[in-house]
Formats: structure tokens, C-alpha cells, sequence
């Protein structure tokens, strides 16, 4: 199911023994476009903290009334998590810490999307060994981890234009890969939004906060309109991808799927 990250965020976040506070953040990759994080506001539970919870430990997204994800783990297991203090950039060696105290797999190595296995399924924890190597200098620096909240923002530059920012994210609930962004294009074309897939990406200038895609702004003008209040539907993203002339993730990664059974 595709989920919206500015939808969750605010709901209610649930561990086996009671609510730990609010889905606050997202922390995703940006190699594989993926989200490898949520990030928690604990109020005053665990102050000065910045508590993260993997994909590896939710269970459960409840929409509706309810508004709440559900995770795994204890109250008791989550304080006495390797600690990050709030104002610090999320390392990779806390990350080996941190995978390594739960018993999940490092997503980095590995052939798939989550290392060893394709999706963070929350029903294997400690099953899979975690990996044992140690980050290198350069990846203790830098795990290539971005808010959702602070690239919410960035403008959209086109090979003419710029067209618009991003507003929100689209990720798949099963593996977590961002599937979208959402530009919001108001100050060019009123009230329009678009949805642009991570492949599509030509690169990310982080020190301008802009995005470059590599097609000019009449292929986004042209592109079929996102409307936040209808579901996207498999029809919808069809054509989206034939606007652009470009193949659908859905058969990538069927394709990619194939030639991990085959090995």
C-alpha cells in the first residue's frame, strides 16, 4: 500500500507496553530512496533524544479514527537503545550500533533492498544475523540519511525551469522505497500537484536544496494531476509512467526479484 509521509506524520505511536509519543520524522536514504526510519517525538518520556524505530519494528499502521502505528518493541527496550543526542547527524556506526542491538540486518550490504532480505518483515527479528563488519572511516561520516521533513521544501529544477518544491513523499508500506515526491507546482500552475518517481532524478544539489530532474517543464505541465484525496490506483500510475516514457517500477522489480531466485 502506498502511504504519504505528511499523513502519518502526528499519529500516534504505540510500543507492546504503551504509547511512546509521535510519528514526528522520516529518515530515508538517499541511494535507494528509502525509508530506513521513523522518527519518534517522545515529549518529555526520553528528552534530548533522538529516538529512531526501523521499519523492522512496526507491525501495524492504522489509518482512520485511529491513527497510529503499532511497533514491536517495549518501552523498556527503546530506552535502553543506543542513544543519539537530538542536534547530531545520524552515523553509521551508531547505525551497526544500533541494527546490532535490536538483532536486524545491516541494509547496506547485501544484494537486496534491506541487505540480505527484500522488505523488513517485523515477524523475523533476531533471526537474521546482524552484519558484523564494521563501517569504514568514510561511512562512519556519513550514512547518507535525509529528514523528509527538511528536503520538503526543495525546489524542482527542470532543464528550463524551475517549476515548483517538493511538498511530501510517497513511500510503499511492504519495503519502505519512496515511490514519489509530491510537487506542489502552485506558483507556476495553480493548485496543481504532480507526482515525480526517485528514478526519474537526475541529481540532488543537498548545499541548494534543489532537485534536478533531466525533461523540461511543459513534460510536467502535461503530466497527469495528483490529487492527494484520491487513492493512487495501478491505472493512475500507468499512465504517469507512459507520460514520461519511462518503464514502471512494478516490472523492475518484479525482474529484480526473478534474478534473486535465480542465484
Amino acid at each position: 500500500m502506498l502511504r504519504k509521509t505528511r499523513e502519518l506524520r502526528g499519529y500516534r505511536l504505540g510500543a507492546k507496553d504503551g504509547d511512546i509519543g509521535h510519528l514526528k520524522d522520516f529518515y530515508f536514504d538517499d541511494q535507494t530512496w528509502t525509508v530506513r526510519y521513523l522518527v519518534a517525538d517522545t515529549g518529555n518520556w526520553l528528552p534530548q533524544r533522538k529516538v529512531l524505530l526501523s521499519p523492522f519494528a512496526v507491525t501495524a499502521i492504522h489509518a482512520g479514527q485511529h491513527k497510529a502505528v503499532e511497533v514491536n518493541l517495549t518501552k523498556q527496550q527503546i530506552e535502553e537503545s543506543p542513544s543519539i543526542e537530538a542536534h547530531k547527524p545520524v552515523s553509521r556506526q551508531f547505525e551497526t550500533e544500533y541494527l546490532q542491538y535490536y538483532g536486524w540486518p545491516c541494509y547496506w550490504p547485501g544484494p537486496m533492498l534491506w541487505g540480505p532480505v527484500a522488505f523488513p518483515d517485523p515477524s523475523i527479528p533476531g533471526i537474521i544475523p546482524p552484519e558484523p563488519s564494521l563501517p569504514t572511516p568514510a561511512e562512519s561520516a556519513d550514512s547518507h540519511l535525509r529528514s523528509a521533513n527538511e528536503v520538503s521544501g526543495y525546489h524542482l529544477q527542470a532543464l528550463d525551469a524551475v517549476f515548483g518544491h517538493v511538498d511530501q513523499f510517497v513511500f510503499e508500506d511492504e519495503n519502505w522505497a519512496i515511490r514519489y515526491l509530491v510537487v506542489d507546482t502552485r506558483n507556476w500552475w495553480p493548485g496543481k500537484r504532480v507526482l515525480l518517481a526517485p528514478q526519474w532524478i537526475a541529481r540532488v544539489s543537498w548545499p541548494e536544496s534543489k532537485v534536478y530532474v533531466d525533461f523540461d517543464r511543459e513534460a510536467v505541465q502535461c503530466a497527469p494531476e495528483f490529487d492527494a484525496a484520491v487513492p493512487i490506483t495501478r491505472d493512475y500510475e500507468r499512465k504517469l509512467f507512459e507520460h514520461y516514457h519511462r518503464p514502471p517500477y512494478w516490472e523492475q522489480t518484479a525482474e529484480l526479484a526473478a534474478g534473486a531466485k535465480i542465484h
